[in-house]
């Protein structure tokens, strides 16, 4: 069995594989202070829970965007697995074409993502995963990762708003249920839900119309693809979203764990 690790800037997202199918998912919070024994115990005792017996885990695979944690994690895996884990960064084989500048730039997740889309979805699509920071990948029909954008995500805009105003509250996201509202709390919420899902639909637009030139394909016909703990709620008020798969980054790294087995040291995200 395979145990899928996703380290994120919010939480630390991990599932059991076996083969392709999830046996069960689990989710915590990042916190770069804990040691790997804290981690260890963590994952050793909610991996029980569910019934799994830890010995069974064949190889590990992680993504992670906290390179602090990096370290930590590798070190939970060798000393309570005894597996010397793949790590999703420079060199991995992911099967696309990385044509961006600098690919040693592009967040782990961002490569999981469209590998997962890609081999799943196929065709031209765009990724947006709605996280910390909320990304788009572009990815065309022949697995060329053609670029993308970041912005901030739904949490971290409502958090600076909180920390660098005087007066504005701590709000929760929900709907407020109209544009125009009459308390401060609402209108945040407002202002924040409503004004990220006409970014993201006008996001979408700028990047159909330059895939569509670069790419010689119809706008049309570019398939989006949306995931990350705000992409129902921000699905619900757009038309851009074709699909919200919200096992997208834990397939993604059993998709790449299947291309690079038995090669269980570091290496480089590669053009291949």
């Amino acid at each position: 069995m395979l145990l899928a690790i996703d380290v994120g800037n919010t939480n630390v997202v991990f599932g059991i594989y076996d083969g392709e199918k999830m046996l069960e998912s689990w989710r915590l919070a990042t916190d770069n202070k804990r040691s790997a024994d804290e981690y260890g115990i963590l994952f050793d005792s909610m991996i029980r829970r569910s019934g799994i017996n830890p010995v069974s885990i064949d190889d590990i695979i992680i993504s992670s965007v906290v390179p602090s944690l990096l370290f930590t994690l590798e070190h939970m895996c060798l000393k309570y697995y005894e597996k010397n884990p793949i790590v999703v960064e420079t060199g991995i084989k992911t099967g696309l074409r990385i044509k961006y500048d600098d690919p040693r730039q592009i967040g782990s997740d961002r490569i999981v993502n469209s590998v997962a889309a890609h081999t799943r979805y196929g065709g031209d699509l765009i990724i947006i995963d709605f996280g910390t920071a909320t990304t788009f990948c572009c990815v065309s029909a022949e697995g060329d990762f053609i670029g993308g954008a970041i912005a901030p995500g739904l949490k971290t805009s409502a958090a600076a708003l909180f920390e660098h105003t005087a007066k504005l509250p701590n709000v929760d996201l929900e709907l407020p249920g109209k544009f125009i509202c009459k308390n401060t709390n609402e209108s945040m919420q407002s202002g924040l839900i409503y004004g990220h899902m006409g970014f993201t639909e006008h996001m979408v637009r700028g990047m159909k119309k330059e895939m569509s030139a670069e790419l010689g394909c119809r706008e049309e016909d570019i398939k989006v693809i949306a995931t990350g703990g705000m992409a129902t709620m921000v699905e619900s008020g757009v038309d851009c979203i074709n699909v919200i798969d919200r096992r997208l980054t834990l397939d993604g790294l059993q998709i790449l764990y299947e291309k690079n087995k038995g090669q269980n040291k570091k290496r480089v995200l590669q053009n291949d």
